[in-house]
């Protein structure tokens, strides 16, 4: 055995004399980090108070304030307050703000392939969704769009919900000869499918969606999680709530980077940008979908009738958007890029989901 002949004093004396040699290593990382604050001032295309749609931008500020010691903070600025919704993309990408918050489908106008990088209508629940576009191909599509585009943004993935209502209607829907000449607000590629079913379909705002329902200016309207929709106070007007939604069984929203500022970024600071939209990710799902029955059980003291549609009306919607993907492919080459690399995941998938799922009624609960 060797025996440490170093006496106590010693010992001391040297482990002083490494914690100061350290001391200065660690105060320069600190000054390093200090001298790359970054400030990211953030209009948001959704109201903060709305759960799980608008919340997950404060939770995005929260989150890289503290894991970055306040090296990066963000400024939100509620929908309209410095730039429009509409707006948001064009002024990211110009560097009139350095980043946004929103959902690619309200680009749809520009891009007719954006609206599938927020909902696919009768497309994957949000784990298939977030498999294709964390592991297959989904977030090279979705930057290559924007690249191709002309776009100098880059785009994270920033937020999930679950399925969404299918809309909010003034009288009940029992064939599809009763959608026909209804004005209705509706969102993403499932407003294309509800125009071939004789919809006429418009893009309102949230703020807008239940004045326009008391003034009659729609007949119906579709938005967000039934927990978001009563915020909005939709039951007070119109009283048959439809499921499933077929439209939106997840929807995925956006952080757009103005490009300059992203790569002037250190890899620190982007790794903690990537990292903290993915806890946003699973926070955001997992808000809205903890928050829903609440609401679905109390319907009925609202005067709601919850309804779910017809075989038959879903069959006439997946016919029509079967239409619309055929149109839309024909049209635009990156539309039709993107949706067969999706159906092409997705036909993968049905293998895995066919096996590995428990059918909900056989679960042997109580019900």
């Amino acid at each position: 055995m060797i025996l440490d002949t170093q006496s106590p004093l010693k010992t001391l004396t040297k482990a002083v004399t490494l914690t100061a040699a350290l001391v200065p290593a660690g105060l320069a990382a600190t000054q390093a980090v200090a001298a790359d604050r970054l400030m990211l001032k953030t209009p948001t295309a959704f109201p903060t108070k709305l759960p799980a749609v608008g919340s997950p931008i404060v939770k995005l500020a929260d989150i890289l304030n503290t894991a970055s010691g306040g090296a990066i903070r963000m400024k939100i600025y509620e929908p309209g307050k410095l730039i429009a919704p509409s707006e948001i993309l064009g002024a990211v990408s110009a560097g009139k703000v350095n980043s946004g918050f929103a959902a690619s489908a309200n680009w749809q106008g520009k891009m007719p392939a954006a609206a599938f990088f927020t909902s696919v209508p009768f497309g994957p629940e949000a784990s298939e969704f977030m498999a294709w576009m964390y592991y297959g191909n989904g977030r090279k599509l979705h930057q290559e769009m924007y690249d191709t585009s002309g776009y100098h943004v880059h785009a994270i993935p920033c937020g999930m919900i679950p399925p969404e209502t299918s809309g909010w209607f003034a009288k009940p829907i029992d064939t599809v000869e009763d959608l026909k000449g209804l004005n209705m607000r509706f969102y993403g590629l499932g407003a294309n499918v509800m125009d071939k079913m004789g919809v006429g379909t418009v893009q309102i705002p949230p703020a807008e969606i239940f004045s326009a329902l008391e003034k009659g200016a729609i007949d119906a309207a579709e938005f967000s999680l039934p927990q978001v929709d009563q915020m909005l106070g939709f039951q007070k007007i119109v009283k048959y709530n439809y499921f499933p939604g077929w439209h939106q069984q997840t929807s995925m929203q956006e952080l757009l980077i103005n490009k300059d500022v992203w790569e002037k970024m250190n890899t620190q600071q982007q790794s903690l940008l990537e990292t903290a939209c993915k806890a946003v990710v699973a926070d955001s799902l997992a808000e809205g979908e903890a928050k829903q029955f609440e609401v679905l059980a109390n319907a009925k003291q609202n005067g709601v009738e919850i309804r779910y549609w017809s075989d038959d009306i879903l069959a006439a919607y997946n016919k029509a958007w079967g239409e619309v993907v055929s149109e839309q492919s024909e049209k635009n080459a990156f539309f039709k890029k993107v949706w067969t690399d999706l159906n092409g995941f997705r036909k993968g998938y049905d293998l895995w989901e066919k096996y590995a799922f428990l059918p909900r009624d056989t679960s042997g609960a109580d019900n």
